[in-house]
Order: structure tokens, then C-alpha cells, then sequence
């Protein structure tokens, strides 16, 4: 990192690597500066961040800030690509017209992305966007952390340093020879996108990985530690708690969601956490003895792939930080603000498109015109499970089924899991930028096979 003219500035590359993921055998991954997960970034909210991404893969990029309060510009649209410095493709598929082309914008080699940080304290990420191939490429390694600070979390007794931990969970599965295996129609990713027969409901990967690492040990004092929780699987759901080693269950008490910090922490015995989805805990290991465990478990699903990663605590703490009563004064958006209800469903057509309000997505129309500093409810159904992602907007989840939210909603949002025939009910609030954004499925799959809409804030 550097700093020019009052913006932090950094730079990574994009490039392919072998890395050592399972035990033995090595891995080519596709990373921002060529490890997995990327690097991660810390920002300071009201201070400018500038990203100089440099492709030297063999094909297109587009590097979306998820979470981030972007210019339409710096934005990552699907079609916006960077293309490799050798030139590479200059389309993101077969589709005809995307080719950087039907509003969006292609750039060869490199380009910056401009972060204003106009927004609070939260745990970001970001990761590629290219149009029909986001699922392929992240799989790959396309994905890192972005953590944004202020002085109000900083006022807030939580804890710090190695005491601070973000946990990307991911799940992929792997070739004989160590190399990633994706059901791709097309390996190049350079013509024909979408994934073979069978995977249309997403792509699910037999082995967990944290951070990179297949099941890891966590080494932990007996003291408190923060947990910022990343799903960056492609399509898989996790509940998640947390069990020690004589099955007695551990509190996860929650203190932050996407986009920032609680009103007050809650203590939850479980929290089922959907693709992009992020959430913030702080886990007491004070009184654990050293040499105990704690698994992090997925009670969705089974065998190996029903264990997250462990803790073992090493000694005792000669430090403590107590849990806190309360985090922040969090503002509530009221349905009398409404400027106008709209209705988003998410299904799959008659053709096996996966689609919103019966269209697939095309870059040239827009599905809305929220005006800027306004909040509209927003009235989202599927028949399926589907995580629906806002660029640009902060969420409020106001109902499920017509009744109140659930715990897992508390917050400000940018990823609302909307689950088969259910009916959810949000209140967006359109702060920062005029022009084109959209909404997508966070099962990248869905994404890659038509399931998003643009939204032009006027």
C-alpha cells in the first residue's frame, strides 16, 4: 500500500499460481497476487481506497467491492472487463453482444477501481464479476477480504489484533492430481459458459476449506475472540454452531452482519449463513481449559462435510474482554418512508433459465429506477433457495411470510437468504450514486445462468 493525494492506494495482480492445498499435491489457483484467498485489505471509512488490478490470467475479469458504497463505475459490472495484458478473449462468452460491449466498458491489462468509503464499519469482500463465468472463476480463487474501520467500532470493547479473526468457509473438490474439478461445459472459460447437466442448482464441492485450508486447528487462548464468518461457497448453505468436545454446545454471540454492527449482541445457539452472506461473532473461550476443542460445525450437512474447523485453546489468557451489552446506536427504517413497492421473483422458466420476474438478465434494460436517498420496499419470492444480493443499497429485512424477521436478519444487509415459496420483505435504502447497478442470486451458478437485473438509481 501507498499513499498519493489522501487516498490509500494498492495494487495486486492477478495471476495463476500452485499452492499447496491438500496435503501433498499442488493446486493451480487463480488469485489476486496469485494467492488464495487474496490479500486482505483494510480501509478507513471516509477516506478514499484505490484498487490497481492487473490481469495476467488467459481470460476476463471484473473485480466487484461486495458491500461497497461504489461509483457505477468502479462498481465491477459483469460486462465491464479487464482483459488480460496479452489481450486474451475479448468476450466473456458466447452470448453475443457482451463482449464489453452493450453498456459495458473493456479494459486491457490493467485498471483502478475507486473506493470512497462513504460508509460504516463492516466486514467486505471482494471477488470477480465477469458475466457468466463468476462461478468458474471464483471457484478457481478469484475472491479476498475487505475490512473497513471507523471510530465508532473502534470505541466499541471488542477484541483486537490476533484476536480478530475473518474466516472465509468455501468448499471445493478436487481431481486426483490436486487441480480443482468444476463441471464447466467449456475448461477455458473462454466460449461457451454454464455447467453440465445435473449442476444447475448449484455447484457443491467434498471438501471444506477455511481460509484456503482443508479443516484446520485454530490455535486460541481461553479468552474472547472476534469471528468475522465469510460464506464464499458458490451454492452451499451452512448452520452453523459450535460444539466442544463433550457435545455441550458454545454460544455464538453475534455482534455484526454485512454491513456493520448490531444495535446489541445476541446470543445464538445456531445461524444458518448463506453464500456471501457475512456475519460477526465473538466466541468466549475463557473457561476452557488448555488442550480443549471446539469443532465449528454445519448441521446441514454430513460426514466430513459436517465439520467447519476446530479450535484447541493453548493456555490460559493473561488478558480478558468481556463481552459487551450493547455496539451501536442502529437506525431502524420505517415502512411510512416507503416511496414506492416493487416485486422480484426468482424462479427458473420453462426453458431452465433461472430468471427474475420471468426475464434473463441482459445488460441493455433495467428493472428499476429507485431515486437516490430514497428507502422503496422491495418484495422478493422464489421457488427456490436463493441469496439475493443488492449492489449499491443497504437492506432491512422487514418481514418472512408476513411475520417478523428472524435473528439471522438483525442489521443492515446486502444479502437476504430467501428460501423456496417464502416471501420476504425488505426496506432498501439508495444512498451514494446515481446509475446503473443490479441485483443477482449469490449462488453463482444462478448468476452465471441468467439470474440478474439491472436497477438505474435516478
Amino acid at each position: 500500500m501507498r499513499i498519493a493525494n489522501g487516498a490509500d492506494e494498492y495494487r495486486v495482480v492477478q495471476r495463476a499460481a500452485e499452492v499447496e492445498i491438500l496435503p501433498g499435491t499442488r493446486t493451480t489457483v487463480w488469485g489476486y497476487d496469485g494467492t488464495f484467498p487474496g490479500p486482505t485489505f483494510t480501509a478507513r471509512a471516509g477516506r478514499t481506497a484505490k484498487l490497481t488490478v492487473v490481469n495476467t490470467l488467459p481470460v476476463p475479469t471484473s473485480t466487484h467491492l461486495h458491500g461497497g458504497v461504489t461509483p457505477p463505475g468502479s462498481d465491477g459490472y459483469p460486462t465491464d472487463l479487464l482483459r488480460p495484458v496479452h489481450g486474451g478473449p475479448k468476450g466473456p462468452g458466447a452470448m453475443p453482444g457482451m463482449a464489453g460491449e452493450a453498456g459495458g466498458m473493456s479494459v486491457l491489462g490493467e485498471r483502478t477501481y475507486t473506493y470512497p468509503m462513504n460508509q460504516q464499519a463492516a466486514t467486505l469482500w471482494y471477488h470477480d464479476h465477469r458475466m457468466d463465468f463468476t462461478g468458474p472463476q471464483i471457484w478457481r480463487g478469484l475472491a479476498g477480504f475487505f475490512l473497513v474501520q471507523d471510530d465508532i467500532e473502534g470505541a466499541v470493547q471488542l477484541p483486537r489484533g490476533d484476536r480478530d479473526i475473518p474466516l472465509m468457509l468455501c468448499d471445493r473438490s478436487f481431481e486426483a492430481d490436486g487441480s480443482f474439478r468444476y463441471p464447466s461445459l467449456d475448461s477455458t472459460l473462454s466460449r461457451t459458459p454454464g455447467v453440465e447437466p445435473g449442476y444447475t442448482d448449484g455447484v457443491l464441492g467434498d471438501v471444506q476449506l477455511v481460509n484456503g485450508a482443508p479443516w484446520p486447528i485454530v490455535e486460541v487462548t481461553a479468552a474472547t475472540y472476534r469471528l468475522r464468518v465469510l460464506n464464499a461457497s458458490n451454492a452451499r448453505r451452512y448452520r452453523l454452531a459450535l460444539r466442544t468436545s463433550d457435545d455441550r454446545g458454545l454460544p455464538l454471540v453475534q455482534v455484526a452482519s454485512d454491513l456493520g454492527l448490531l444495535a446489541r449482541p445476541q446470543a445464538l445457539e445456531s445461524i444458518t449463513v448463506t453464500p456471501a452472506e457475512r456475519f460477526e461473532f465473538v466466541v468466549d473461550f475463557s473457561h476452557l481449559a488448555p488442550g480443549a476443542e471446539v469443532t465449528m460445525v454445519n448441521t446441514l450437512a454430513s460426514g466430513a462435510m459436517g465439520q467447519v474447523l476446530r479450535f484447541r485453546v493453548t493456555r490460559r489468557a493473561k488478558d480478558f474482554v468481556p463481552i459487551p451489552t450493547r455496539l451501536v446506536q442502529l437506525e431502524r427504517l420505517q415502512p411510512n418512508e416507503v416511496a414506492t413497492t416493487r416485486r422480484f421473483d426468482f424462479r427458473m422458466n420453462a426453458d431452465g433459465m433461472w430468471t427474475i420476474n420471468g426475464r434473463p438478465f441482459t445488460p441493455s434494460e433495467s428493472w428499476a429506477t429507485p431515486k437516490l436517498g430514497t428507502v422503496e420496499r422491495w418484495r422478493l419470492t422464489s421457488d427456490f433457495h436463493h441469496p439475493v444480493h443488492v449492489h449499491l443499497a443497504r437492506l432491512q429485512v422487514l418481514s418472512r411470510d408476513g411475520r417478523p424477521p428472524q435473528p439471522a436478519d438483525a442489521g443492515w444487509k446486502d444479502t437476504v437468504d430467501v428460501r423456496p415459496w417464502e416471501v420476504v420483505e425488505v426496506l432498501a435504502r439508495f444512498d451514494g450514486y446515481r446509475g446503473r447497478y443490479m441485483l443477482h442470486c449469490h449462488n453463482l451458478e444462478h448468476e452465471d445462468m441468467a439470474m440478474m437485473a439491472n436497477f438505474q438509481v435516478i
